[in-house]
């Protein structure tokens, strides 16, 4: 990908939401040019929101541009109030240090920190630590006016709500990272500052203040903000947010939360976060109109993603946890991962005694709620519709012995197709 088509290529994956002067921004990037995105270090890990800035950092490197990942060290301790309807708790900055470390790590994925247009993790506290407050107000909040800040949405929403206000330090959220944009256009030559939709207007006071303190002339490109078709923001699950660090979210529950996207978002979703090309789009989508069961979209994007953040190796570990779930044979699993798999089914438990001395299969069948009686699970058990981690039973006089455990101290027990159940021992 050259430099002169980096626009065509937004246009058509739906990216492009706003920007400042289009034909002047195309011409622009028809030269290599430093590009920065923002991000909010509240967490050690990055999560699926952070997914869309990253990968259009990446997209902007492979065309041949140098981008900029900039962690909010010192506004971090501030909060955006852009799209918050109250304030977000401080962090102090032993904190903030920890998750700056952590999120640079797993920016290695998506940039590459070596070569001519090499990637460059920079920290606003690096450049904000040494203003006292006098001297910010005079050389930079002077070139600031106020009626320009009331007027951006991102705190008009906010005066407007009678059940909160906004306090005098998410006001000034504005003028730090309006400032971060002057600042790096004059240290690093940045030109273009990208961010999703809700920062249209914290990136066009930034253009607005190196305008006013420079005399410098930047550009400001937003995406669309990553939502469900119900107006949802994705990377979230009732339990919290998907992380990219495999031991707060597994490969498994990564690779899952993505292959149960609905079909009304897996297309938007295999144009925002991957690197497909346009053929391979058109042939998803066409499958996605004509045989949605067979969900080859979402599993392209599942497969895409979690080999993307969790290498090869997370990928196979996710397709044969997901296996577990369709009748494949549950063996030398860890106690954590079969309770993850299987851990929306009706659990019982045993004790260590029971299980060594032989537990009876249909009572077992009973006491994890699969059957209502004995005589319910020997009906079952006749049909052939028991199993034990997926394996036929033959039997109904089996006995559960330790050597059925498909973990440390768990197995699985199946009756039918789809109704399964965890069978733990205590003790």
């Amino acid at each position: 990908m050259s430099p002169t088509n980096i626009i065509e290529e937004l246009r058509w994956r739906g990216l492009i939401h706003q920007c400042t002067d289009e034909n002047n921004l195309r011409e622009h990037l028809s030269q290599s040019r430093v590009v920065y995105a923002g991000f909010d270090p509240t967490a050690p890990s990055l999560h699926c929101g952070s997914l869309l800035p990253l990968m259009m950092l990446r997209r902007f490197q492979h065309a041949g541009h140098k981008p900029l990942a900039l962690v909010g060290g010192a506004t971090g301790m501030i909060g955006d109030p852009s799209g918050k309807s109250e304030e977000r708790v401080l962090l102090d900055t032993d904190v903030l240090a920890a998750n700056v470390a952590g999120m640079a790590a797993q920016m290695q994925r998506f940039l590459d920190f070596d070569g001519p247009n090499a990637a460059k993790l920079v920290n606003n506290f690096d450049w904000m630590q040494g203003w006292s407050y006098i001297h910010f107000l005079r050389d930079v909040g002077k070139n600031f006016p106020v009626n320009v800040m009331l007027a951006k949405d991102s705190v008009k929403s906010r005066l407007e709500r009678e059940d909160s206000g906004l306090s005098y330090t998410e006001f000034s959220y504005m003028l730090l990272q309006a400032y971060d944009f002057a600042h790096l256009s004059q240290k690093e030559k940045c030109t273009l500052q990208i961010g999703g939709s809700d920062q249209w207007g914290n990136i066009t006071a930034g253009i607005d203040l190196a305008r006013r303190m420079h005399g410098t002339q930047l550009f400001a490109l937003t995406c669309p903000l990553l939502l469900t078709s119900d107006g949802r923001k994705m990377g979230k699950t009732e339990k919290g947010a998907i992380w990219l660090d495999g031991t707060r979210t597994s490969p498994y529950a990564f690779y899952q939360y993505w292959y149960n996207t609905a079909d009304a978002d897996v297309l938007l979703c295999l144009r925002f976060l991957t690197e497909i090309d346009q053929d391979e789009y058109r042939s998803l989508e066409k499958s996605l109109a004509e045989e949605p069961g067979a969900r080859n979209a979402q599993k392209r994007l599942a497969s895409w993603l979690t080999e993307f953040i969790h290498g090869s190796e997370g990928l196979q570990s996710a397709l044969r946890a997901s296996e577990y779930l369709f009748g494949a044979e549950i063996s030398d699993l860890r106690d954590a991962q079969l309770l993850e798999i299987f851990n929306d089914v009706p659990s019982g438990t045993i004790t260590r005694a029971e299980l060594e001395q032989g537990f009876p299969l249909i009572d077992a069948l009973v006491r994890v709620g699969l059957c209502k009686s004995k005589s319910d699970a020997r009906r079952s058990m006749d049909q052939g519709g028991v199993y034990v981690n997926n394996r036929r039973v033959e039997s109904a006089e089996m006995l559960l012995t330790p050597a059925d455990l498909a973990s440390e101290s768990a197995l699985v027990l199946r009756v039918g197709r789809r109704r399964n159940a965890v069978l733990r021992v205590e003790g």
